[in-house]
C-alpha cells in the first residue's frame, strides 16, 4: 500500500477513509479515532489515546499516598538541585 493517499473533505468536515485502508485494519462504522494536531501535521489513530488515562491513575496513585501536586514538585526540586550540586 502507498504511504499517501488523498482524501477529500466534504461540505460537513467528512472525511472519507479509503477502503483499503478500513479493510486492511479493520476498521468498521463507529469506532472511535484519536486526532493529534502536530501544529498542523495530522496524525489520525484508530487507538484511543492513553494519556488522559495514565494522567488518572498517577493521580489516584499520588492520592493515595497522600501526595499532593505540591509535594511532587518538591521532591522533583529537591531531587534537581541535589543533582546540580554533584556536578
Amino acid at each position: 500500500m502507498s504511504d499517501t493517499m488523498t482524501v477529500r473533505m466534504t461540505q460537513r468536515g467528512v472525511l472519507v477513509m479509503p477502503k483499503a485502508l478500513r479493510a486492511q485494519y479493520h476498521l468498521r462504522p463507529g469506532d472511535t479515532f484519536t486526532l493529534l494536531d502536530l501544529g498542523g501535521v495530522f496524525v489520525l489513530s484508530p487507538r484511543r489515546s492513553e494519556i488522559d488515562s495514565l494522567a488518572d491513575r498517577l493521580a489516584r496513585s499520588l492520592t493515595e499516598r497522600g501526595e499532593t501536586l505540591e509535594t511532587v514538585l518538591q521532591a522533583l526540586r529537591e531531587e534537581r538541585d541535589r543533582y546540580a550540586g554533584q556536578g
